[in-house]
């Protein structure tokens, strides 16, 4: 028998919905992940976008880390969806990571939708399937991640006014 859930978030952001899709929907979403949450984000199959195959390293040795101890080995993971026109985009680790704690499914799903001329929300889900005898392991199933890349790319985005009149 499996468990299956999801958690999820959203949370606003004052930047246009393109723009922050500029960072979600591809691989540059690494200037914010690397160097401050991963040490490398390698493209191993594809091009970077659907169908392709990510190693994610995480930081390790620092006081602050994006993953915790039972995350810091290498993990890879594919990108099953990057639907640019609706700006959703959806990962599934793949070797790795959640797998290794029993986890048959992690997927997680970004989505961006605007909500104005100059802000956006960003929604953001997991969804897992644990195997019954590893359902301690979904305590360690954590929207805290995401919520932290949102607040790094709208930090990124100001910073270097990336606010042009787009939806």
């Amino acid at each position: 028998m499996k468990t299956y859930g999801s958690v999820a978030t959203e949370m606003e952001i004052q930047a246009p919905a393109r723009k922050a899709w500029a960072l979600y929907g591809t691989v540059d979403l690494t200037v914010i992940t690397v160097p401050k949450y991963l040490a490398a984000v390698d493209i191993v199959e594809g091009d970077g976008g659907e169908g392709s195959i990510a190693k994610l390293t995480p930081l390790t040795g620092t006081t602050f880390t994006l993953f915790p101890l039972y995350m810091r080995s290498p993990f890879y993971e594919k990108f099953t969806k990057v639907d640019n026109k609706h700006m959703v985009k959806e990962t599934e680790i793949t070797q790795g990571g959640f797998l290794d704690l029993g986890f048959t499914l992690y997927r997680i799903r970004f989505e961006n939708i605007p909500t104005g001329k100059k802000s956006c929300i960003t929604r953001t889900t997991i969804e897992y399937e644990v195997k019954d005898e590893f359902v301690a392991n979904l305590s360690r199933v954590s929207i805290l991640p995401s919520i932290n890349i949102a607040k790094d790319i709208e930090a990124y985005l100001l910073a270097h006014q990336e606010h042009e009149d787009c939806e």
